[in-house]
C-alpha cells in the first residue's frame, strides 16, 4: 500500500512538472553521435500554428564534461516555405572563465537554452527549415574543427513570449 501512495506521488509530480511548459509551441532534439562533424547539418521541420503572432526562438543544446571550449560558434538557418532563407552566424558562452560548463544540470550533462530570435512572426503559411551546424575554430588555425566533441544533443524550440 505504501508502495502505491508513493508511486502514486512520484507520477502527480512529473505531472504537475510536464504541464508547466505552457509557453511551448514547439520542442524537439536530435541526437549527435560520438562526435559532431563539421558537415553535419541537424535540421527541424516546423509548422507555426499561426502567421498573426509573436514567438521566441531558441536553440537548445546538450553537452558533456568533453566539452572543452569555452564557447560555440554555430551557423543556424532558416528556410521560409516559399524559398527566402535567412542564415546567421552565432557565438554563445558555454563556460565561465574558470572552464566551469555553464547551463542546467547535476550531473556531467548540462542543457543550454541559447537565444536565437526574438519576437518572430512567422507571415508565411507552411513548413519553415531550420538548419544548425557547428562552425568551431582553433585559435589561429584556418581550417574548422572536423570533429566537436562533447555535444550530445541538438534541439530547436519555439515559445510564446512571456507576457508582461
Amino acid at each position: 500500500m505504501q508502495q502505491n501512495r508513493v508511486l502514486l506521488f512520484f507520477l502527480m509530480v512529473f505531472s504537475v512538472l510536464v504541464s508547466c511548459d505552457s509557453n511551448r509551441v514547439f520542442d524537439e532534439y536530435k541526437s549527435v553521435p560520438n562526435k559532431w562533424n563539421k558537415d553535419s547539418i541537424i535540421s527541424f521541420k516546423v509548422n507555426p500554428p499561426d502567421s498573426i503572432n509573436e514567438y521566441n526562438l531558441f536553440v537548445n543544446l546538450r553537452n558533456t564534461n568533453a566539452y572543452k571550449y569555452n564557447n560555440l560558434f554555430l551557423i543556424v538557418e532558416m528556410v521560409f516555405p516559399h524559398g527566402k532563407t535567412i542564415k546567421d552566424t552565432l557565438e554563445y558562452r558555454m563556460a565561465e572563465p574558470s572552464g566551469k560548463l555553464l547551463g542546467t544540470g547535476y550531473t556531467d550533462i548540462k542543457e543550454n537554452k541559447l537565444w536565437y530570435k526574438e519576437g518572430i512572426v512567422f507571415n508565411e503559411s507552411g513548413e519553415y527549415t531550420v538548419n544548425i551546424q557547428h562552425a568551431m575554430r582553433e585559435r589561429g588555425k584556418v581550417n574548422g574543427i572536423k570533429e566537436l566533441e562533447g555535444i550530445t544533443d541538438i534541439g530547436f524550440r519555439v515559445e510564446n513570449p512571456v507576457k508582461k
